[in-house]
């Protein structure tokens, strides 16, 4: 049996994690750190209320359970947010990160660790995993430190980037661009989307199996995760509207210069998914597709 360590367990990827890795109880023990009260709706995993930015609280808690994996989940990801607020952000997307190399480092642990698209600038569209980042915001570049922290360690690390997260859990503390769109389109609701910048979105439940197999396989490195198909976020939006059957009309397209945003954002990111498929095993399906499997769990 493994030990897992999920931080930000109440998060949306941190409560999709406790559900796939809770169904094996044979398989895993399961601990769930994250702030406050527990927000799973889950009792069967032990739940630690920590704030993981204070190191000598952190350390003492990964001590008491000594996880064999730990899955960073924690983020501050609000790019405008981290913008105005750089030592918040730091402190959770950077310190936090060497926290867990160092107590990872002293306790042979496996640390899973959750990346982005923003590191890259956008010129260029289909990343791989080798191309020379290039971030645009705060945000970009404090997950591009989080990741150089680990690839310059001597840990087992995995790093899984992702782009435009979606899904639904049980307390659900911010929305996302699909439940948004059925939301307000559902209400009747015009709403304006760019159209100029294009991304792979990553349904949750794929970034938790892609999590899942990498502690399974004890697979390191760095590896994108998303869905394959390069779409505008306008065009998201449409085919968000025509699978939950709502009115793509009230769906209108801007560009982001109209939008005035604080930090800037790529315009062309998704990834290659080759070194996912060959190496992780694991294969990703059209946008389209995952919209489809996350309609049937609403239903």
């Amino acid at each position: 049996m493994k030990k897992v360590v999920i931080t930000g367990s109440n998060g949306l990827l941190g409560q999709t994690l406790l559900r796939l890795l809770s169904e094996e109880k044979e398989e895993y023990q399961v601990i769930g750190f994250s702030r406050g009260e527990n927000r799973s709706g889950r009792e069967d995993f032990n739940y630690v209320s920590v704030d993981i930015t204070v190191e000598k609280e952190l350390r003492k808690q990964l001590s008491k359970y000594n996880p064999d994996v730990i899955i960073n989940t924690a983020a501050m990801t609000h790019v405008d947010v981290c913008e105005d607020d750089k030592d918040g952000c730091d402190l959770l997307n950077v310190e936090v990160v060497k926290y867990l190399k160092e107590y990872s480092e002293k306790n042979n642990t496996h640390l899973i660790h959750i990346s982005t698209d923003f590191i890259f600038d956008g010129k260029k569209g289909y990343y791989k995993e080798t191309d020379e980042p290039n971030p645009l915001s705060y945000y970009g570049l404090s997950k591009l430190k989080s990741e150089e922290i680990l690839t310059n360690s001597t840990i087992d690390y995995t790093i899984l980037r992702t782009i435009l997260v979606y899904g639904k859990v049980f307390d659900m503390s911010r929305s996302n661009i699909v439940l948004w769109v059925r939301e307000m389109l559902s209400k009747g609701k015009e709403i304006t989307i760019v159209d100029d910048q294009f991304r792979t979105p990553t349904y949750v439940e794929d970034l938790a199996i892609a999590c899942k197999m990498a502690i399974d396989q004890n697979t390191t490195g760095i590896f994108n995760v998303s869905s394959n198909e390069l779409l505008s976020i306008f065009e998201i939006a449409q085919q968000i509207a025509d699978s939950f059957s709502l009115d793509k009309s009230l769906i209108k397209p801007i560009s982001t210069s109209t939008l005035n945003q604080t930090a800037p954002r790529p315009a062309k990111t998704g990834f290659d998914l080759s070194k996912t498929n060959s190496i992780l095993g694991f294969h990703p399906k059209s946008f389209k597709e995952d919209l489809e499997r996350f309609k049937q769990t609403l239903m």
